[in-house]
Formats: structure tokens, sequence, C-alpha cells
């Protein structure tokens, strides 16, 4: 998809398939400020787009692609926290009071990013009955993937987490390297090797 030779017409009409998918309805004049207020850029694949300590002045959709946040530990280690394919936000902490990126953002794929200022969609917010529903939504998704996110940790044993993930996210499943759906489910990759490998003999 070439998203950057979109005219503004295409731009609102790929939003308005974005937001109807997640059962949101946004206006189009409403959509149509949020296209001339924000910027497009291409992400190479493996380029990082922001880093945990960076201001959260900006957010971000991924028009096409996608985008994964991740964890550095005081080891080390990269600990995946989750993934964002098209239509989804990125870089969001800064709806949420943060002034520091809390981890570090990432494209897995050739993706293409509208970025927007925080303060200028928390004014739409303001002005726009629209988008005062569609953010109690998005606040009520992200409560409901916070609470999956727990049951599978608190409840189910590595492979059952690998099952529920595989339901819930169907395509991220083919398009996302297995060592970070490892780190994302708590595994270690050779453990979700040997499930992957039991479940295929099964």
């Amino acid at each position: 998809m070439e998203v950057l030779k979109m005219d503004k017409r295409s731009l609102i009409d790929l939003l308005q398939k974005f937001t109807s998918a997640s059962g949101i309805c946004i206006g189009e004049d409403v959509l149509g400020d949020i296209v001339s207020k924000a910027t497009f850029r291409i992400v190479s694949k493996g380029e990082r787009l922001a880093s945990m300590g960076d201001d959260t002045a900006m957010t971000g959709i991924v028009m096409d692609g996608i985008v994964r946040s991740y964890y550095v530990d005081d080891d080390g280690n990269d600990i995946t926290r989750g993934f964002v394919p098209e239509g989804m936000m990125c870089m969001d902490e800064g709806f949420f009071g943060y002034g520091e990126r809390l981890t570090m953002w990432e494209a897995l794929e050739e993706s293409t990013v509208m970025f927007i200022n925080v303060d200028v969609i928390k004014g739409l917010i303001s002005s726009s009955v629209d988008l005062k529903d569609t953010w109690i939504t998005l606040l009520e998704n992200a409560l409901r993937y916070k609470m999956y996110r727990e049951n599978g940790f608190l409840v189910e044993n590595a492979a059952q987490r690998y099952v529920s993930f595989r339901k819930r996210y169907p395509e991220l499943s083919e398009r996302v390297p297995l060592k970070h759906i490892a780190t994302y489910l708590g595994i270690a990759p050779e453990s979700l090797s040997r499930i992957r490998s039991a479940m295929k003999e099964e």
C-alpha cells in the first residue's frame, strides 16, 4: 500500500476503514482534521521509532505494517510488551500522563506510520463528541486487553497462553518472529519451539 502517495480523501477513507473494523464511528470532518495535522513516515524494518525515556509528545497510528513495543530490563533482556498492526495506535504513553516513554518501539516490517501531536489529539477530543466516544471505546479496549493479559499469566500455562494468542491474533502468529511471541508470552524461545512441535505431533 503506497500510503504516502494517497491524497487526503484516500487517507480519510483508510482511517474510516480502520475505525469501522474496530466498531468506532468518526465523522469525515474530524478525520479530515486529524489528517491535516498529521505527518507520515515510512519506517524501515528493524528501525526504532522511539526509545525508553524519550518524550511522549507524539503518538502514531500504524497505517501499513506492524510495530512492536518492548522493554529492556537491567540485564539487557528484550521483553515484548505488545504488537501494533495496521489501524492501531502506537507510542501511546502520552495519553496516559507519562512524560517519558515506558518502552522501546520498533518496526517489525517496513511500516507507514501517521504521527500526530498528543496535545493536538486531546484538543480534538475535547471539541468532538465523536472523538470523546472513540476515546471511551479505546479506554475500554485497553482495559479489556489488560485483563486478557493478566488472565493469561495468572491461570494459563505456557501452552495455553500460546493457543490463546493464536486464536486472538491469528495473523500476527504468521507475521511476527517466534522469539518476540515467546517474550510476549513470558516463555523462553526454546520452550515455545517445543510447545509448537508438540502441537504439530498431536
